[in-house]
């Protein structure tokens, strides 16, 4: 069989890899370009690297989703329709909600969190008063409101690159998060089964740490796109503890996960030596 180079398209780099964000050392040798933990109760930062820098957050952008969805107090139980206005036009991805399933509000919500189903993020938008456009403008309000003043928000999905943020605005997007219970549920649920018409599906969630017994996770949310690398955000219980992780364009598939242990490890044996924790920083 002959061989053409153009058969294969080089990988895309994320901003964090083209600005040279995943050369900076860490203690942890950590794979993802940023890393953020705070104590939530206290607001202390335990660990930080490349903490200020700006960069796609892909589908954490959800989590904003959510509680602009929330906010507005619309019933949970109202049937919303997926139409080809939800179709992703910008990248193409897949979906398993077909053009034309019929889901409530609440299924909706549930699977953009869980699963990060991109049509049911669209779907709430479109749905809420004024439309998409006065959708974003109200994701923007909220973050100013919650004091994230370097971030940015372009789409309901995460799918458009002009979403941005940097790890301090995300920590305090968690922090506002945390206290929805429905964000708190649907983002830790394991599976969610709903009716599709001719079919029911079970929808799982992107996030591998749920299922694992060594993590108490009060909320979560994962996200990727080219641009974004892959990231992870979550409230987690360690040592007694409520922490904020924030991790940014990680390199590979699972290194987002596996940095979220290393840290866990590290904060757990710390923690033990010494309650009050010194901090960590990377060098930048």
């Amino acid at each position: 069989m002959s061989y053409s180079p153009r058969s294969v398209e080089p990988a895309r780099l994320s901003i964090g890899q083209a600005i040279g964000l995943r050369m900076v050392d860490d203690p942890l040798d950590l794979r993802s370009s940023v890393a953020m933990v705070i104590d939530q109760q206290t607001g202390e930062t335990l660990f930080q690297k490349n903490a200020e820098a700006v960069l796609p957050i892909a589908s954490i952008t959800k989590v904003m989703t959510a509680m602009v969805v929330l906010d507005a107090g619309l019933p949970g139980t109202e049937m919303l329709e997926v139409t080809e206005a939800d179709r992703d036009t910008e990248r193409h991805s897949s979906s398993r909600l077909p053009i034309g399933s019929r889901l409530s509000r609440a299924e909706l919500l549930n699977l953009a969190l869980m699963s990060s189903e991109n049509r049911a993020a669209s779907a709430l938008s479109r749905n809420y008063p004024g439309g998409q456009s006065a959708f974003v403008r109200a994701m923007n309000a909220k973050a100013a409101a919650i004091g994230m003043p370097d971030s940015h928000f372009s789409d309901p999905t995460g799918l458009s690159s002009g979403n941005v943020a940097n790890a301090r605005d995300l920590a305090r997007l968690v922090r506002a998060a945390s206290a929805y219970p429905l964000i708190r549920q649907y983002s830790t649920s394991t599976e969610a089964t709903v009716d599709l018409g001719p079919r029911q599906v079970t929808f799982r969630s992107t996030n591998r740490l749920i299922d694992d017994p060594a993590w108490e996770i009060g909320m979560q949310k994962t996200g990727y796109i080219s641009e974004a690398g892959k990231c992870l955000v979550m409230q987690a219980r360690i040592e007694s503890r409520t922490m904020i992780i924030i991790l940014l364009d990680a390199s590979g598939a699972q290194s987002r996960f596996a940095d979220a242990q290393r840290l866990r490890r590290w904060m757990t044996e710390q923690l033990r030596l010494d309650p009050t924790l010194v901090q960590a920083q990377a060098r930048s």
